[in-house]
Formats: structure tokens, sequence, C-alpha cells
């Protein structure tokens, strides 16, 4: 149990680097978001480019930080392991070059196709608003090229992460942020004199966004040792490995985009902004999405698809229950905290400018049902690489449509009574049933892994969860008037809270003996005995 444990804690120690820059990256995610709600509120603009940001967005899920990103990382970590570092250089040139041909492609179809793809999307009631629809054509065509920056950005991020570098590429969303905050405030200012819309200059924002997510990555790829030299090899037994592992990766994320294809239908036929009520609440349940369930997928992916080339599956099983137990471990408590407290937070975060109370309290809605099913997100985020390691995408697949009829389901079966809140809740119900059916189909391939040790941990985490929840609804009620006081009071009174519950929890935690905690604890007071 060494050496299990001595991988708990470097991919603990990977997971707090990764969080950190994935915090910093949220922390400017949200700031986007209030740029957004105090310029354009929850309406016409904002639908819009919500809707036409969705799309290039969507098949960056398929190609880029989805299918793309696993299969690479598989590949290209067993190429590492086992070829030498020029066979590995000479993959990752390859790669670039083809990915970047079929996505200028790729991108240039969209471009011409913007019109059928925005009302194959909508509900005909968004297409009855005047100029609604031409609006979220343009935005569309502006914003497509974002494809490729970003897809491309998740190979290199794959390649650093192989190598052992985590921080520059999960900081890489920060340089979008920032990228997308100043370069389309500026232009959304200057636009309107020369006769476009303000919100077409956040669309610009967005790909110079994603330009500087992808250059942010450059020179630490070159320092790790990588050369640009163009290459186009169809032959390449690396790139059809790669091709073939992504083949039923896209198809069952395909799925995952129907369902939003779903949602974003069914959210335009309920009142207006409801579509941006959802987004803006999904936006923030993102937030321990992915500081907890990508951080910890990142830091653990090279180190299970090791242990997958050298068929040691013994220590695969061992990181992977230990991955989980840590996924848990942050978010089930983090659901019970967004559930308490979504509406403060939102009315923090979000409601100045055009953005009213009523916004406040419909995102506040959505956001309570996505808190639901967010242990399911994280776990599926780490589970799901695990089968790229194993050269095996078609149970993800299976995973993934099985999700789409339960997606459907709920919400033709809720949509009538709780409106935008049947889809926040169809889309946790729906990602449960995903990780259910992994969760088994993973026992069954990995021959069994730790059943009991996997519950233990998470009985605790219940335990203590809902020990936390009492606390704080206690300190709640007591200090409820600190929301109806300054916006400053307000601040302190959510951190107050919020630090309240981190410190209930995590003693309740360390004197529960969760490994997982305890050997993080122990790391840092050795360091810092050190």
């Amino acid at each position: 149990m060494k050496k299990a444990a001595s991988d708990t804690g470097r991919i603990a120690r990977s997971a707090g680097t990764v969080s950190i820059a994935v915090m910093c990256s949220r922390v400017l995610g949200l700031v986007r978001e209030q740029v957004f709600a105090v310029m354009f509120g929850a309406g016409f603009a904002y639908d819009a480019f919500v809707v036409a940001f969705r799309i290039p967005n969507l098949l960056r899920d398929l190609f880029g930080e989805g299918a793309l990103s696993s299969a690479f990382v598989a590949v290209f970590s067993d190429y590492d392991a086992n070829k030498g570092e020029k066979a590995t250089w000479q993959l990752a040139n390859n790669v670039l070059v083809f990915f970047a041909m079929l996505l200028s492609l790729v991108t240039l179809a969209g471009i011409f196709l913007a019109d059928p793809l925005v009302r194959l999307l909508v509900d005909p009631e968004f297409i009855q608003v005047p100029g609604k629809v031409d609006l979220t054509r343009q935005l569309t065509i502006v914003m497509f090229p974002f494809l490729i920056f970003i897809s491309l950005s998740a190979v290199v991020m794959g390649m650093l992460n192989t190598k052992g570098r985590f921080f520059i590429p999960a900081m890489a969303s920060s340089f979008f942020n920032v990228g997308s905050i100043v370069g389309g405030l500026s232009l959304a200012f200057v636009l309107p004199k020369f006769g476009y819309p303000a919100i077409m200059g956040m669309a610009l924002g967005t790909l110079i966004g994603g330009f500087l997510q992808l250059a942010g990555q450059l020179p630490t790829l070159f320092k790790a040792g990588f050369s640009f030299a163009p290459m186009l090899d169809l032959a390449d037994p690396g790139l059809r490995r790669i091709i073939r592992l992504m083949i039923p990766a896209i198809i069952g994320l395909s799925a995952t985009q129907i369902n939003i294809f779903i949602n974003t239908r069914f959210a335009s036929s309920c009142v207006e902004g409801s579509v941006s009520w959802l987004n803006y609440a999904f936006r923030l349940v993102q937030l321990p999405i992915g500081v907890f369930g990508v951080a910890i997928s990142i830091a653990s992916l090279p180190v299970i698809a090791r242990y997958a080339a050298a068929k040691d599956m013994a220590k695969m099983r061992e990181t992977f229950t230990s991955s989980l137990t840590m996924a848990f471990c942050l978010t089930i408590p983090a659901s019970f905290g967004l559930w308490l407290l979504s509406e403060p937070i939102i009315r923090i975060i979000f409601q100045y400018g055009a953005f009213s109370a009523l916004d406040t309290a419909r995102t506040a809605e959505a956001l309570r049902f996505y808190a639901v099913g967010l242990f399911a997100y994280s776990s599926v985020k780490i589970m799901v690489p695990v089968f790229f390691a194993l050269d095996d995408t078609r149970y993800p697949v299976i995973a993934s449509f099985l999700a789409v009829a339960a997606n459907l389901v709920f919400v033709t079966a809720t949509i009538g009574q709780f409106q935008h809140r049947a889809i926040a809740l169809s889309t946790s119900s729906a990602m449960i049933c995903n990780f259910l059916f992994l969760s088994v189909v993973l026992y069954k391939k990995l021959a069994g892994y730790s059943l009991a040790y996997l519950f233990e941990g998470i009985a605790k985490v219940f335990c203590a969860s809902i020990i936390m929840t009492i606390c704080l609804k206690l300190i709640l009620v007591y200090f409820e008037n600190f929301f109806n006081q300054s916006i400053l009071l307000q601040i302190v009174g959510v951190f107050v809270y919020i630090a309240t519950a981190v410190s209930v929890y995590g003693i309740l935690l360390y004197l529960l003996k969760v490994k997982e905690l305890s050997l993080i604890i122990d790391k840092l007071k050795q360091k810092f005995a050190g």
C-alpha cells in the first residue's frame, strides 16, 4: 500500500496545483459572467450569445477537451513510456498538423451553415422574436474559429500533463477569460459607434481569449523539449490509434450534445430569460466541477495511463478508488453548501445593472437542482479517462445514450410543472444514471475494486456533510439579517459561512480518519516542518 499512498499523495499534490489554477480560471470566468449580467442581464442579447457560443462550444467538447484530449493523453503516455522521446514528439507534431487542418475545414463548414444550425438548435418561439435569429447567426459566424484554438490548446495541455507540468495548462483558461474580458469589454464599448451591437464585442473577445489560451501554453511546451516540425503522416499508427479511440468517444459525447440540444430547445420554449438563468447557474456549478472533478481527473489520468501501459491492474484499481473517494470528499459537501447558499451567492456575483432580483431567484432555483448531480459530474470526469487508458470506449458511449434517454424522460415529465428548474433537475438525474452505469461496468472491467473502502469513505463524507449542513443552517438562522445589509456585509457573511462550513467539515473528516484528507494534511505538516 506504500506505492498506492505515494500515488495518492502525488495525485493530491498535482490536483492541488491544478485546483489553484482552475480556481483562478473559474473566478475570472465568474467575472466574465458578471460583465454579461451587468451589461446585458438575462434577455434578448445574452440569450442570442449563449445559443451562438453553444454551437462551437458543442464541437469543442467533441474535438477538444473531450474525445481528442483523453485519446491523445492515453496514446501520448504510452509513447512517452515505451517508444522514446523522438517518436513521442513526432506523434505530437503529426497530431497538431492533422487536427489543425481538420478543424479548419469544420470551422469553414460551420460558418457556411450558421443559419440552419441556429434554427435547428432553438425553439420556434425563439425564432419568432424579431432580429434574434439574425443576431445569433452573426455571433455564431464570429465565434466559430474559437473551435480551432481551444481544441489545439487541449492537445498541448495533454502533452504538458503527461510531462508532469500541470499549473500552466490549468491556468490556460485564465488566459482565455482575461482575453475575453479585456478584449470583449473594449470592443463592446467601441463597436456600437460603428453600428454594431455591443454583444458583438464580447463575441470577438471570445476569439481573442481562445487564441491566448493556446499561445499561453506554448513557451512551457517548448521548455519541455517540444520543437515544431510540421509533418502529416496519415499512416502513422499513433495517429490512427488516437482516431480509433476518438470515434466511439465522439459518438458518446455527441449524446451529451444531444442532451444540450434537447435542453436548449426546452429552455427556449419557457419564459424569456430561461436560457440565461440556466447558463448563469451552470457556470456557477462548473466552479466545483473544475476545481474538484477536473483537477483530480487531470492529475490522475497520467498515473492511470502509465499503469495501464504497464498492465499493472492492482495499482490501477487502488489509484482509481482513491481518486474517486477524493472526489466524493470534495463534491458532496459542495452540493449541500450550494443548495443552502445559492441565492446569496448569486445575488453577490450577478445582481447588478440589468440583472434583477427576479433573475437572482430564478438562477438560484436552477443552481440548486444542478448541485444535486455535482458528485456525478465530477466522478464521470474521473471515470471516463480510465476507459481510454484501458483502450475501451464502448461503455462511455452506451452510458451517454442512456443519459440522453433519462434526460428526455425526466424533462418531458416535469417541464410543465417546474419550467426551467426541470431542465436543471433532469440534467443532474441523467448524469447520475451515467455515473451508476459506468460504476458497474468499471467494476467488472477492473476485475473489482474495493467497494468496502469506497462505501466507508462515502458514509463518512455524508455524515460529516450532514453535520456541517446543520451547523450552517443554525448560523443562517441567527445571522440571516446579514443578507439584507450592504453588499460588503453580504460578502463578509458568505465568506464567514463558507469558512465555518469548511472548518467543521475538515475537522470531522480528519477525526473520522478519511485517508485521502489525512494524507494531504500530514504532507502539509511535513512540508512546513521541513
